[in-house]
């Protein structure tokens, strides 16, 4: 696994066959229900989109209340509860070394998504709504011109 791998290649690569099926096609359905709505109704889709909790954030916050309890609940009760810190911390950190950690199938499994197929859904939403056809083509060629010379001296 390279180190530019973004959270949606990471989480994907470690999700079964069936889930990523499962959300892959519950975006394609959100997606075409919403082709044929007002765009009041892509809008407040696109709101709740903006307000859900990604795997990246659910970790986070679960590992933190899982750390803090366990490093609460050992200076008041009993140091073996420290292990739950330790063991809270090494799952958020595998899981940003590898994209993987023992509660990810688990999240998966409830229907958690990363960023990158949250912002998929929405952003096709957006382009139903209407939101870059007014993109001026001639400037649209010129960024894509800049970023190809960018692109290129990257790799070279």
């Amino acid at each position: 696994m390279t180190n530019n791998e973004n959270e949606l290649e990471r989480v994907r690569r470690y999700t079964e066959p069936e889930q990523l099926k499962r959300i892959d096609d519950q975006i394609e359905q959100s997606i075409r229900f919403h082709s044929t709505q007002p765009n009041e109704v892509i809008t407040r889709r696109i709101d709740e989109l903006e307000n859900e909790w990604s795997m990246e954030r659910r970790l986070g916050t679960n590992a933190s209340i899982l750390a803090l309890s366990g490093a609460l609940l050992g200076l008041a009760i009993n140091r073996k509860w420290l292990l739950l810190s330790a063991l809270a911390s090494g799952f958020l950190f595998q899981h940003a070394v590898m994209g993987w950690c023992p509660p990810v199938p688990v999240l998966r499994r409830l229907g958690v998504r990363t960023r990158g197929e949250i912002d998929r859904e929405k952003f096709a939403l957006k382009a139903l709504r209407g939101d870059f056809k007014n993109i001026d083509p001639s400037i649209r060629a010129a960024q894509e011109t800049a970023a190809q010379r960018i692109f290129h001296s990257v790799n070279t």
